[in-house]
Protein backbone atom coordinates (compact mmCIF):
# COMPACT_ATOMS: atom_id res chain seq x y z
CA UNK A 1 0.00 0.00 0.00
CA UNK A 2 1.40 3.39 -0.81
CA UNK A 3 0.61 6.03 1.63
CA UNK A 4 -0.01 9.49 1.01
CA UNK A 5 2.60 12.50 1.92
CA UNK A 6 1.54 14.50 4.95
CA UNK A 7 2.86 17.58 2.72
CA UNK A 8 0.25 19.34 0.54
CA UNK A 9 -1.13 22.25 -1.40
CA UNK A 10 -4.05 24.79 -1.17
CA UNK A 11 -4.45 26.49 -4.03
CA UNK A 12 -7.29 29.54 -4.19
CA UNK A 13 -8.11 29.89 -7.31
CA UNK A 14 -9.73 33.88 -8.37
CA UNK A 15 -10.26 36.46 -10.30
CA UNK A 16 -9.01 40.10 -10.72
CA UNK A 17 -12.01 40.80 -9.24
CA UNK A 18 -11.60 38.38 -6.30
CA UNK A 19 -14.24 35.80 -7.34
CA UNK A 20 -13.10 32.85 -5.88
CA UNK A 21 -13.68 29.22 -6.59
CA UNK A 22 -14.95 26.93 -4.85
CA UNK A 23 -15.52 22.74 -5.10
CA UNK A 24 -17.44 20.63 -2.67
CA UNK A 25 -16.55 17.36 -1.74
CA UNK A 26 -18.36 14.40 -3.12
CA UNK A 27 -17.67 12.60 0.34
CA UNK A 28 -19.04 15.42 2.22
CA UNK A 29 -21.77 17.71 1.02
CA UNK A 30 -21.89 20.92 2.15
CA UNK A 31 -18.07 20.47 2.82
CA UNK A 32 -16.73 23.67 -0.02
CA UNK A 33 -12.86 24.79 -0.38
CA UNK A 34 -10.46 25.39 -2.57
CA UNK A 35 -8.25 22.74 -4.50
CA UNK A 36 -6.20 20.91 -2.11
CA UNK A 37 -4.13 17.59 -2.46
CA UNK A 38 -0.61 15.99 -1.34
CA UNK A 39 2.39 15.71 -3.01
CA UNK A 40 3.21 12.45 -4.87
CA UNK A 41 6.97 11.22 -5.21
CA UNK A 42 9.21 13.29 -5.47
CA UNK A 43 7.47 16.63 -6.91
CA UNK A 44 8.02 20.07 -5.84
CA UNK A 45 5.23 22.19 -4.97
CA UNK A 46 4.50 23.72 -7.31
CA UNK A 47 4.11 20.46 -9.28
CA UNK A 48 1.53 19.25 -7.12
CA UNK A 49 -0.42 22.46 -7.51
CA UNK A 50 -0.16 22.36 -10.90
CA UNK A 51 -1.28 18.53 -11.08
CA UNK A 52 -4.11 19.29 -8.19
CA UNK A 53 -5.59 21.68 -10.52
CA UNK A 54 -5.62 19.84 -13.32
CA UNK A 55 -7.00 16.97 -11.56
CA UNK A 56 -9.61 18.73 -9.67
CA UNK A 57 -10.70 22.13 -12.04
CA UNK A 58 -9.29 20.50 -16.04
CA UNK A 59 -7.88 23.74 -15.65
CA UNK A 60 -4.22 24.26 -16.96
CA UNK A 61 -2.22 26.40 -13.99
CA UNK A 62 0.71 26.95 -16.34
CA UNK A 63 -1.47 28.87 -18.69
CA UNK A 64 -2.31 31.69 -15.82
CA UNK A 65 -0.08 33.26 -13.22
CA UNK A 66 0.83 30.88 -10.26
CA UNK A 67 2.47 31.97 -6.88
CA UNK A 68 3.89 30.58 -4.45
CA UNK A 69 1.98 32.99 -1.29
CA UNK A 70 5.18 31.53 1.42
CA UNK A 71 2.57 30.45 3.72
CA UNK A 72 2.55 27.21 5.63
CA UNK A 73 0.00 25.36 7.87
CA UNK A 74 0.31 22.81 10.03
CA UNK A 75 -2.53 20.61 11.30
CA UNK A 76 -4.07 17.51 12.70
CA UNK A 77 -5.34 15.03 10.16
CA UNK A 78 -8.98 14.22 10.83
CA UNK A 79 -9.32 10.86 11.92
CA UNK A 80 -11.67 9.72 8.98
CA UNK A 81 -8.82 10.59 6.83
CA UNK A 82 -5.84 9.07 8.24
CA UNK A 83 -6.01 5.44 7.07
CA UNK A 84 -4.59 7.28 4.07
CA UNK A 85 -1.14 7.93 5.58
CA UNK A 86 1.26 5.70 7.37
CA UNK A 87 0.74 4.64 10.95
CA UNK A 88 1.20 7.16 13.54
CA UNK A 89 1.45 10.16 11.19
CA UNK A 90 -1.66 12.75 12.75
CA UNK A 91 -0.68 16.15 11.64
CA UNK A 92 -0.13 17.17 7.67
CA UNK A 93 1.90 20.71 6.63
CA UNK A 94 0.26 22.51 3.90
CA UNK A 95 1.57 24.82 1.76
CA UNK A 96 -0.79 27.76 0.11
CA UNK A 97 -0.25 29.04 -3.57
CA UNK A 98 -3.00 31.77 -5.73
CA UNK A 99 -4.20 30.73 -8.97
CA UNK A 100 -4.77 34.13 -10.89
CA UNK A 101 -7.45 33.89 -13.79
CA UNK A 102 -8.59 36.03 -16.15
CA UNK A 103 -12.48 35.39 -15.47
CA UNK A 104 -14.02 32.53 -13.86
CA UNK A 105 -13.53 29.47 -16.11
CA UNK A 106 -15.47 26.45 -16.84
CA UNK A 107 -15.09 23.63 -14.48
CA UNK A 108 -14.46 20.29 -15.03
CA UNK A 109 -14.70 18.56 -11.89
CA UNK A 110 -13.21 14.97 -11.00
CA UNK A 111 -16.54 13.35 -9.89
CA UNK A 112 -15.23 10.84 -7.35
CA UNK A 113 -13.69 14.37 -5.22
CA UNK A 114 -15.79 17.15 -6.09
CA UNK A 115 -19.69 17.00 -7.03
CA UNK A 116 -19.98 20.74 -7.27
CA UNK A 117 -18.71 24.10 -7.84
CA UNK A 118 -19.07 27.70 -7.64
CA UNK A 119 -17.77 31.02 -8.11
CA UNK A 120 -18.22 33.09 -5.03
CA UNK A 121 -16.91 36.82 -3.84
CA UNK A 122 -13.91 36.30 -1.58
CA UNK A 123 -15.37 37.16 1.74
CA UNK A 124 -18.79 34.89 0.82
CA UNK A 125 -16.28 32.23 0.06
CA UNK A 126 -14.24 32.93 3.34
CA UNK A 127 -17.45 32.19 4.79
CA UNK A 128 -18.44 28.80 3.16
CA UNK A 129 -15.08 26.81 3.21
CA UNK A 130 -14.65 24.50 6.24
CA UNK A 131 -11.09 24.57 6.75
CA UNK A 132 -9.67 27.42 8.74
CA UNK A 133 -6.72 27.22 6.51
CA UNK A 134 -8.80 27.86 3.41
CA UNK A 135 -10.80 30.73 5.36
CA UNK A 136 -7.25 32.10 6.25
CA UNK A 137 -5.92 32.25 2.83
CA UNK A 138 -8.96 33.65 1.25
CA UNK A 139 -8.94 36.34 3.82
CA UNK A 140 -5.13 37.46 2.78
CA UNK A 141 -6.42 37.65 -0.65
CA UNK A 142 -7.39 41.50 -1.11
CA UNK A 143 -3.47 42.22 0.58
CA UNK A 144 -1.37 39.67 -2.17
CA UNK A 145 -3.60 40.89 -4.79
CA UNK A 146 -2.33 44.57 -4.19
CA UNK A 147 1.16 43.36 -3.19
CA UNK A 148 1.77 41.84 -6.36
Amino acid sequence: MTFKQPVSVLVVLYTPRLDVLLIERAAHPGFWQSVTGSREDEETLRETAVREVAEETGIDATAHRLTDWNIVNRFEIYREWRSRYAPGVTHNTEHVFGLELPQPLPVTLAPDEHRAHLWLPWREAAQKVFSWSNRDAILVLPRRTRAA
